[in-house]
């Protein structure tokens, strides 16, 4: 018997085998839950079909999330197989590249409101089609970091939009608690991923993590699978509007010893 059997799945934002969200269907699946995925655009199909596949997905379907046309079908495509949703997965991000890196103060207002857009408002038009397939409650999560509470070198307006999503995932709590649908954001610690890649000093931020962490170790996709293996489960059937955090500790850190500290970064 698997925590989630019987639950089906909906995942939206995988690109790649080193997708954050690849690790949480790989997660959901090992539990028992039937896994439906999307992708954004045309060229992630060759990538995103071969893993769906491997874990039985019967609904793979492409959905730009600023294209109310494409989500319309995404989530019908889940309603004419299932019939309902026990499970969705927002782990969708997006900044250009001239958005991340340079002077805060320099951020384009269409930049950043792309990126709020993609990496945030999406999450609430994703809610009201899966509300109504909800029908036994469920479990919503999204995929948050730490820059949105504390300043990290170029994130820029992930950043903002990250704060934007996290808002949004209380206001959410609170509207769809009475349809006993749960609402929680995941903030994960630095993973080198495809849309990670485009933060200028990535690699840095990653030795930096790693070091200043109080578990001296960096998260994986896994990590974040079982996080999520949780939220999605009946054991975490009274909390909603959190936002979790899994990076082995970075977020607690106030001030690390600069001597130890280089010391660690330098191994």
């Amino acid at each position: 018997m698997g925590l989630l059997d019987g639950k089906v799945a909906l995942i939206f934002g995988i690109a790649n085998k080193n997708s954050i969200g690849w690790g949480i269907a790989q997660a959901l699946h090992r539990e028992g839950a039937t896994i439906a995925l999307s992708y954004a655009m045309d060229k992630l199909e060759r990538r995103v079909t071969p893993l769906g596949e491997s874990l039985g997905a019967e609904v793979i379907v492409q959905a730009d999330v600023t294209n109310a046309e494409e989500m319309d079908a995404a989530f019908e495509a889940i309603k004419q197989k299932y019939g309902r949703i026990d499970i969705l997965v927002h782990s969708v991000a997006f900044a250009g590249r001239e958005e991340l890196g340079g002077r805060f103060i320099d951020l384009s207002r269409e930049g950043l409101l792309t990126a709020i857009d993609i990496s945030a408002v999406s999450l609430i038009e994703m809610a009201r089609r899966a509300e109504p397939l909800m029908t036994n409650g469920g479990s919503i999560m999204s995929l948050t970091y730490h820059a949105s509470q504390k300043v990290v070198p170029n994130y820029n307006a992930m950043a903002i939009a990250k704060a934007a999503l996290e808002a949004i995932t209380m206001y959410l709590a609170a509207d769809m608690g009475p349809k006993k649908i749960r609402v929680n954001s995941i903030s994960a610690g630095a993973i080198k991923t495809l849309s990670a890649g485009g933060i200028p000093g990535f690699r840095d931020l990653l030795k930096y993590a790693e070091a200043t962490s109080p578990m001296n170790e960096l998260v994986s996709q896994d990590d974040v699978g079982d996080l999520a293996l949780f939220l999605a489960s009946d054991l975490s059937r009274r909390i909603t509007g959190e936002v979790i955090y899994v990076d082995a500790g970075y977020n607690i850190m106030g001030y690390t010893d600069p001597d130890a500290l280089l010391s660690k970064v330098e191994d």
